[in-house]
């Protein structure tokens, strides 16, 4: 998680760094371009200017000079407000007015300075005086009369651009390590609740315990995580008390068989000593006992298996199934089972399992119905008659019907109310019903019967709600 933590924040940063160096550069560039363009269109009007002055009028040196402090020199107008120096030459290339800081004169200024032409032209682009960098150009009298040099310092334009340079780098630099730090923290909150639910699985799988609330809020992808994360733990509780309770309840079941059948074995020992009655009743007993104990066991694979059966989902119709399955009961147990279906009960599931289903509950109405009064009904209707669905199953019976505090607990693992416990049985049909019934999108359910029996049977795929219809 730390690796994560460190990735969000190297990845702020160097997002933060890439924009303010590009702005920054961007900014920089474009500042730095438009003081010099600025500064080279001032001195170029600048120029421009004293040479038409020049061309106009027939100026002589003199009128340029500028060491009499209370003289209007023909540049004042132009010189001044631009900010720039100015030296005065005289024929030849002399210096008649030095500037401040004096120009150097070298030889293109000295032709220029005996030009014929006024307002010949000679340009120095950088010139050295005093340590600091000069535009010079130095502007033709005409007639031999002299030249007037005019020059512009930029050095101190570039020192001023390296200053702005070097804050932008110290801005920069700040702004990266600010985003850095700005990134760590907002990593560090980010990665606070996965750290919490990183730590709450390795607490799982550390110590094997299932019961850790994981304290997760809001409602973004961590937070559903996070809450998927806890149901998961949740149903894998349940799911490992469920195998628990599974466990100790079989054991307790099957602990009643064996001892019946490791008694009935140590009397076959002396099965020659019992009388002929004793003998068949001891044979049959241990056949007795040995089904059921078979089909305790049977039916506990079965409910053990419960929805991780490999099955395929298929499609089923639940009217077949019940023909068939009232079709094997009446060959069984020689009562009249009667199937009725109406609407469309046909859905997508796994045959033997449903099947399994629907014959438990038909086998238990039979066991009940001990009088056989009436016949075993079978009803097999869709949920919403004409419109596809869930369907609903339910099997009715006139037998004895089930107290108030039996019709919820009829479905628990392994119970069975206290007038059924002489009758053969394990307890598990009923419950291997809702399994079905739950692993099919439905419910169980269960009711008296008007007229006296019990209704008893599950839906499949609907949103039936296991009420009286």
């Amino acid at each position: 998680m730390s690796s994560l933590r460190a990735t969000f924040t190297l990845s702020f940063a160097a997002v933060a760094a890439v924009v303010t160096v590009l702005v920054g550069f961007l900014s920089y560039d474009a500042a730095a371009r438009l003081v010099r363009v600025d500064q080279q269109t001032v001195f170029a009007g600048v120029v421009q200017d004293l040479r038409g002055e020049v061309r106009e009028q027939a100026l002589e040196p003199e009128d340029f000079a500028q060491s009499d402090p209370g003289h209007a020199g023909a540049l004042d107008k132009i010189v001044r407000p631009s900010r720039t120096d100015v030296q005065v030459l005289g024929p030849g290339g002399a210096v008649v007015d030095r500037g401040h800081p004096p120009l150097p004169v070298a030889a293109v200024d000295r032709q220029a300075a005996d030009a014929s032409v006024a307002g010949t032209l000679a340009e120095h682009k950088e010139v050295e005086v005093g340590g600091n960098w000069y535009r010079v150009a130095t502007v033709a009298l005409g007639d031999g009369r002299g030249a007037v040099q005019v020059a512009q310092e930029f050095s101190d334009t570039e020192d001023l651009l390296n200053e702005l340079q070097q804050r932008t780098v110290l801005l920069v630099a700040a702004v990266v390590i600010a985003s850095g730090l700005f990134g760590w923290w907002l990593a560090r909150r980010i990665t606070r609740r996965l750290v919490r639910l990183a730590g709450a699985a390795e607490d799982v799988a550390r110590t094997g315990r299932l019961g850790i609330q994981v304290p997760v809020a809001g409602y973004d992808e961590v937070a559903r995580l996070g809450r998927s994360f806890d149901r998961m733990l949740g149903r894998l509780a349940q799911s490992e008390e469920d195998q628990r309770r599974l466990v100790q309840d079989a054991g307790h079941e099957l602990r009643t068989p064996l001892t019946s059948l490791r008694t009935n074995i140590s009397m076959l020992r002396r099965i020659d000593e019992l009388p002929p009655a004793a003998r068949e009743e001891l044979v049959a007993d241990l056949a007795l006992e040995s089904r059921e104990l078979t089909d305790l066991v049977n039916e506990l694979v079965a409910l053990a298996a419960g929805r991780s059966d490999t099955e395929p989902v298929r499609r089923v119709d639940l009217g077949e199934v019940a023909e068939d399955v009232a079709v094997v009961a009446r060959r069984r147990s020689g009562r009249d089972i009667v199937v009725r279906v109406s609407g469309g009960v046909v859905v997508d599931g796994r045959p033997t399992a449903l099947q399994r289903a629907v014959s438990n509950l038909v086998e238990n109405a039979v066991k009940f119905d001990r009088g056989g009064a009436g016949a075993v009904e079978v009803v097999v209707a869709g949920v919403r008659p004409g419109l596809p669905g869930g369907v609903r199953v339910e099997v009715l019976d006139r037998g004895p019907g089930i107290g108030d505090g039996d019709l919820e607990r009829v479905f628990d693992r392994f119970y069975r109310a206290a007038d059924a416990r002489s009758l053969p049985g394990s307890g598990l049909g009923l419950s291997i019903v809702r399994e079905v019934a739950v692993g099919h999108g439905g419910a169980p359910f269960a009711y008296r019967r008007e007229g006296g029996g019990v209704v008893i049977g599950f839906t499949v795929g609907g949103e039936g709600d296991g009420g009286e219809g």
